[in-house]
């Protein structure tokens, strides 16, 4: 399971990261009038799914934080 949330967790990162870029060069786009995903994502849009992937990363690595420290206080 730890694994799993390890992985997850990374992913998860990597794809906040690649929409939060992606917002940045869709607005810069549009700014010189042109677009890179044709209208279908607007780049707060973009912005928003990133934090929301962000703030899934933060309570994963907190779930972790969690059991390291339950298993060093029982033992």
């Amino acid at each position: 399971m730890q694994r799993f949330t390890s992985i997850a967790n990374r992913i998860l990162f990597v794809v906040a990261f690649v929409l939060a870029g992606l917002a940045a060069w869709e607005k810069l786009a549009q700014l010189f009038g042109y677009t890179l995903l044709r209208n279908s994502f607007n780049p707060s849009r973009l912005l928003e799914y990133s934090a929301v992937s962000l703030f899934f990363v933060m309570a994963l690595q907190l779930r972790e934080i969690k059991m390291s420290l339950r298993t060093k206080g029982s033992s």
